[in-house]
């Protein structure tokens, strides 16, 4: 493979100013891409990893926009186009918290929530980026699903429910654009502890852990490595597909 096998290309990668966003944004910047931070409300701790991503020797532009706001996207692809170029590679990534609960503790506008992030994201995000990928018959969508989904897991129907409507709609877009030259593939990464799981219980960790065939913890740097596969010219024939990274938890 070309060490900078995304020479020429702009990937924007949504929620990318910390944990998993950011690891597979520093992934793509160092494959070659332009890259578009995304974040929507820290902007001390955006500001900053966007240094750190220009000192590792990444091109890179910071854009705070929501990942569920049609005029925000559409303003961040048209800022974005302007000053990089081409959006061609786009990873829906932005999360909102996801809390274990029975089902009756849930309402509908959290599950509204979880549809609003992992399926109307990635459509508006589409909408925005189409165009130019269809005119230069090129172009790369990698969704941020989950394992949450293969694994069926309990107490977790709002999330595991949007995480399967994503994967409905990859595999459906996948079909639609082929023709564009244009592939729609999911990352499911496991659970990979990020800043956003500092206070979570060492008990259910250690539970975690236990149940992993590797014994070890993924990093967002290998969920990055599994994004930056699927963007590149050797992923061209690949599409409509979901790869597991979890270290063998979901071999199936």
């Amino acid at each position: 493979m070309n060490a900078r096998p995304l020479e020429g290309h702009v990937a924007l990668v949504t929620g990318s100013s910390t944990g998993l966003g950011k690891g597979i944004l520093f992934r793509l910047a160092a494959a070659g891409a332009k890259v578009v931070m995304n974040y929507a409300n820290n902007q001390v701790r955006a500001e900053a990893a966007v240094e750190e991503l220009k000192a590792a020797g990444g091109e890179g532009l910071l854009i705070r926009a929501s990942a569920v706001d049609q005029d925000e996207i559409e303003e961040m692809v048209a800022q974005a186009s302007k000053e990089l170029g081409t959006v061609d590679i786009v990873v829906p990534n932005a999360t909102p918290d996801q809390p274990l609960k029975p089902i009756e503790e849930y309402d509908w506008d959290f599950y509204q929530t979880m549809l609003d992030f992992f399926v109307k994201s990635p459509y508006l995000l589409a909408r925005a980026t189409l165009p130019a990928m269809k005119a230069q018959k090129w172009g790369r969508y990698v969704n941020i699903g989950s394992e949450v989904y293969p694994a069926s897991f309990g107490n977790f129907s709002a999330y595991v429910a949007a995480k399967g409507g994503q994967i409905g709609w990859t595999r459906s877009m996948a079909t639609e654009l082929a023709p564009f030259g244009i592939t729609v593939n999911v990352v499911n990464p496991g659970w990979v502890p990020t800043e956003r799981h500092d206070n979570d219980p060492q008990e259910a960790k250690d539970d975690y852990l236990a149940m992993t065939p590797m014994a070890r913890w993924g990093t967002p740097e290998e969920i990055g490595d599994a994004v930056l596969y699927f963007a590149t010219p050797e992923a061209s024939f690949v599409s409509g597909q979901t790869l597991n990274v979890n270290g063998a938890r979901t071999p199936w």
